[in-house]
């Protein structure tokens, strides 16, 4: 037979925040023999709402005017209702949905939040991960299994013209994973291909080639060798002064010292070439490396590439090496990229993110961002950005605060 569910007592306090609040509930609490079966607590604005689930008193009536002489002396209401049992257990499909906006207004969260209750799912908790520089949102849901939720919610953030990342709330979101990026247009701001070609008066021509590739409409290595082929006779010199002139993605030095700091391995995989990738893994801190090689001679390209060519299988299968030589899971890897390339490495992965990427690539990923900051992939994780602030300031850093 089922037991019969405890008789409870829920208070919830609301009011102006103040140090001591919660010590002066308990307090009031203490001589009663109850037992604490949950705490929610959240501040807004500095206004705090406190419930607290208890086991039902002996004596009702002192513990209720024990707790409203207390709530009086803070200046705060206090609501206490008496039933049956703890909370409902979540139900089965669990799933974190982190909403980012630029801004995110009301109704772009209206929708958000309609589409969940037509589903079936229920929002369990809300939490902001982020309101600078941009706002992400992380809801606890459950109730309907994650791969029917993202589908549902992709759509509503073409939409509404924001970003959300649906994933499966379990405990790969808290060990250890693999990031693995691509390099041009992710990881860097341009073309490394490109900035090479206006070394040899080619720009607009190898531009040209690279956009329809990356859009899928041409095959990536015949397109690179093409491309490549321009470059002859460009002194080798060039690559020093292409990596000068590179620029990282906003954000992207703040993700990779937050997540390695939590244990995370990186990789960068890419169309483009070691000349300027195992510099950019050297000075990151990254801790594999995979591209082509410009073939040099004489101390100038010859407009060939050493070996084979780093495609869109290839970047899948540095990926899945990567994360064996680590021991890693694959479904614990986290592929990033932007073109047609990637759309193999971020099939391979447990969550491929398409950043500020192709149509082709949205269309395919399990989440897109679409916002100019790298380490807005952070939020997704569960990771706050006060929580990265805190622990920058904790070494001397300022954590960068780009422009919006």
């Amino acid at each position: 037979m089922t037991p019969p569910k405890p008789e409870t007592l829920l208070i919830t306090l609301t009011g102006r925040d103040r140090p001591g609040v919660t010590s002066s509930v308990f307090g009031a609490l203490s001589g009663a023999g109850v037992e604490v079966l949950d705490i929610e607590q959240i501040v807004l604005r500095g206004r705090l709402i406190l419930g607290v689930l208890v086991t039902a008193p002996r004596n009702l009536r002192r513990v209720t005017e024990a707790v409203q002489t207390t709530a009086a002396e803070l200046g705060m209401s206090v609501d206490l209702e008496t039933g049956a049992g703890d909370n409902r257990a979540r139900a089965s499909g669990r799933s974190h949905v982190t909403v980012i906006g630029a801004p995110l207004r009301a109704a772009a969260m209206s929708a958000v939040a309609g589409r969940i209750a037509d589903a079936g799912a229920n929002i369990d908790r809300i939490e902001r991960m982020a309101r600078y520089p941009v706002t992400a949102i992380d809801l606890h849901v459950s109730g309907v299994d994650t791969e029917t939720l993202r589908t549902v919610l992709a759509a509503e953030a073409s939409r509404q013209s924001i970003d959300i990342a649906v994933q499966p709330a379990n405990l790969l979101r808290r060990g250890t994973r693999l990031i693995v990026m691509d390099v041009d247009s992710t990881l860097i701001q341009g073309e490394v291909i490109e900035m090479l070609a206006a070394h040899a008066g080619c720009e607009a021509e190898v531009a040209a080639v690279t956009e329809r590739a990356m859009r899928g409409e041409l095959d990536f290595e015949e397109s690179l060798r093409e491309r490549v082929a321009l470059l002859a006779g460009v002194p080798e010199s060039a690559l020093d002064e292409v990596y000068a002139d590179i620029v990282l993605a906003p954000g992207a030095r703040t993700m990779v010292r937050t997540l390695r700091r939590l244990g995370y391995r990186f990789a960068i995989v890419s169309g483009g070439f070691t000349q300027i990738t195992d510099r950019l893994a050297s000075d990151l801190g990254i801790h594999f490396s995979r591209a082509n090689e410009l073939e040099v001679a004489d101390g100038r390209l010859t407009g060939r590439i050493v070996g084979a060519v780093v495609d869109r299988a290839g970047k899948a299968a540095a990926l899945r090496e990567f994360a064996a030589e680590i021991g890693v899971p694959e479904a614990a890897v986290i592929a990033i990229g932007d073109g047609a390339n990637d759309l193999d490495m971020l099939n391979a992965a447990g969550l491929g993110i398409a950043y500020n990427a192709k149509p082709i690539l949205q269309d395919a990923a399990d989440t897109a961002v679409n916002v100019p900051y790298l380490d807005t992939i952070v939020y997704l994780l569960g990771i706050s950005r006060e929580e990265i602030e805190a622990a920058d300031a904790e070494v001397g850093i300022v954590t960068p605060a780009p422009p919006v």
